[in-house]
């Protein structure tokens, strides 16, 4: 059952109301913003929920056999609010979305808590983004039991794989640059792909906070899975810890870490169950 103050009841209760919907936005870094599709700003519990011009949520869509709420939030990309660098920086990935309804003319009464979700897929587009908001049933859509497979199903540096991810992790600076993926730290020594399938975070420069995984590392040169949204200069720092690509000779020899190898890598495969029969 939900909470209503008797002041909101009284209003629901009206032959006309004057609601508006509130949308709090939480994101897992503590950025709290709110919007509303109102044309003025409404405060409510010390938070300011704004009149965000091209704002437009669609019509919920749910029902009783547990599938997951369908929700999209349509709006303009805005330096001030929303920017596309939050976007593209993943700030937003995960955000918790709280949706509410409150009489605009009276916004002490309360409001109506509606629906919670997060944030899933976001979608780019010429002047503006389209998000994806996850009921809470997605979690029900989740897979909870194991599998077997050849490759690691861990994480390197999680509470399953267990590696020690500081003892692999080194810090550099960039002398050369090809691009926003391709750059060199000619200070950089180790091995032909040591940092392959690793994750670099900038500590410096346009790009700082953000973390990318590398795709390819050689002679001291990182080539990312993706480019970075902001340019990167001579002399940005970075922090980079060596990766994995799940085999269980990497996690042996490089780690020493078999123990911990979370893959079954001697299952015979289909290239064994779809050979002819021998003697």
């Amino acid at each position: 059952m939900k909470a209503v103050s008797d002041e909101l009841k009284a209003h629901l209760a009206r032959p006309v109301t004057a609601l508006a919907t509130l949308w709090r936005i939480t994101r897992r870094d503590g950025v709290v913003q709110g919007f509303t599709d109102h044309d003025r700003d409404i405060v409510v519990g010390g938070l300011t929920y704004r009149a965000a011009g091209g704002f437009t949520p669609t019509t919920v869509e749910s029902g009783a056999e547990m599938a997951v709420d369908n929700l999209e939030i349509e709006a303009v990309l805005s330096s001030e609010a929303i920017g596309e660098d939050d976007l593209l920086a993943g700030r937003y990935d995960g955000a918790r979305v709280d949706v509410f309804a409150v009489a605009h003319d009276e916004p002490a009464a309360g409001m109506l808590h509606l629906r919670r979700g997060t944030i899933g897929e976001v979608r780019l587009g010429g002047t503006g983004f389209v998000a994806e908001v996850r009921g809470l049933a997605q979690a029900l859509a989740r897979p909870v039991n194991g599998v077997y497979s050849a490759a690691c199903r861990a994480d390197l540096g999680d509470g399953r794989c267990r590696v020690p991810l500081a003892a692999a992790t080194v810090e550099g600076a960039v002398t050369a640059v090809t691009d926003a993926r391709v750059f060199t730290d000619s200070a950089r020594t180790e091995a032909e792909g040591w940092f392959a399938h690793g994750v670099l975070t900038w500590t410096s420069g346009a790009n700082a906070g953000r973390a990318m995984e590398v795709r390819d590392f050689a002679l001291g040169t990182f080539t990312l899975y993706l480019p970075m949204p902001g340019a990167v200069a001579v002399g940005d720092a970075y922090r980079v810890h060596a990766g994995c690509d799940r085999r269980f000779e990497t996690c042996r020899d490089r780690f020493g870490n078999a123990v911990n190898f979370q893959g079954e890598p001697h299952v015979p495969g289909m290239d064994f169950l779809m050979a002819p029969a021998r003697r």
